[in-house]
């Protein structure tokens, strides 16, 4: 079974008394493979959104098919078998977080003892069992969140959507939602995310994908995207280099930063690391420490943003 497939998915919007043309996403050609989790990668703006709309039917199509869960995305039957947490979700504030999901789980028709203990599932899943009785008017942006993918989890859903999941949350937020992630791929769902921020897809994701301006730029592993191998740029740190020692390392490419008694030399070309230690020591310096960069998503993400726009 495919979770998500789509076949030149494009959206099209008319803006303005000029009804100018605005292609939002153009001719998006993506496989989402079964119990995976997916980033989809872009800038603000780049049509993130606009798919997981087309593919929940929020909004329709221009041109080209979807199918979620191998059904073509215009069958509602397979919304069931969903779950889907927006980017700025709105929440009934008065209602506590048991009485939320609760609501929830009537709308799937569950009731009785098999949604009350979902919910209290759901409720240690997502570490809020002891703010069940708090209104959500009351709850923090990271709260929110969490009782948010409560809620996207309510049906016990084969695919999980995830807009913007990170965004706004401080780094203990981010973690509790990247840890809620990982469980979920553990019990064999399949998770979709929009993210603008790398550092977390590259911890959690099996594969990426990077929209830019609509149009999908690159799809794969992360290490098949950045590489595993090949250093992009060398940081040293040195001591005791002398005035025309520098001037030397910045005839040689080295771009320096001076750091009180220490000096930091960046190079972007890493075939002439030796030369330049070798100026180091004749010079008088003394090497504190050479560190390699290798690429990293960040920079394949600021290629393809650049190239595409």
């Amino acid at each position: 079974m495919t979770p998500i497939r789509t076949d030149g998915l494009t959206k099209e919007f008319r803006l303005g008394l000029g009804r100018q043309r605005v292609v939002a996403l153009d001719r998006l050609n993506l496989e989402v493979h079964q119990g995976e989790i997916f980033g989809f990668l872009g800038h603000n703006g780049a049509g993130k959104t606009t798919t997981i709309k087309l593919l929940l039917g929020l909004l329709a199509p221009t041109a080209g098919q979807a199918w979620i869960l191998d059904r073509p995305i215009e069958d509602v039957t397979i919304k069931q078998q969903v779950g889907f947490l927006p980017e700025a979700p709105y929440f009934y504030e008065y209602l506590t977080a048991e009485e939320f999901l609760t609501f929830y789980g009537q709308l799937f028709g569950l009731g009785g003892a098999p949604l009350t203990k979902k919910v209290e599932e759901l409720l240690e899943m997502v570490a809020l069992t002891d703010a069940r009785r708090l209104q959500l008017r009351k709850f923090s942006k990271g709260m929110l969140q969490r009782i948010g993918l409560a809620q996207a989890l309510i049906n016990d859903p084969a695919l999980v959507v995830l807009d913007e999941p990170m965004s706004g949350l401080d780094p203990i937020g981010r973690r509790d939602v990247r840890d809620i992630i990982l469980s979920l791929k553990e019990e064999g769902k399949t998770v979709f995310f929009s993210t603008h921020i790398l550092p977390d897809v590259e911890m959690i994701c099996d594969r990426v994908g990077i929209l830019v301006r609509g149009r999908l730029r690159a799809v794969g592993t992360v290490q098949d995207l950045v590489g595993t191998s090949g250093v992009a740029s060398v940081e040293m740190v040195v001591a005791g280099l002398t005035d025309a020692g520098i001037q030397e390392a910045e005839r040689q490419g080295g771009k320096v930063l001076r750091r009180g008694a220490q000096v930091l030399l960046r190079l972007d070309d890493p075939s002439r690391v030796d030369s330049l230690v070798e100026l180091v020591l004749r010079s008088g310096g003394r090497l504190v420490s050479l560190v390699p960069h290798k690429r990293t998503l960040e920079d394949l993400f600021l290629e393809q943003v650049k190239a595409g726009l």
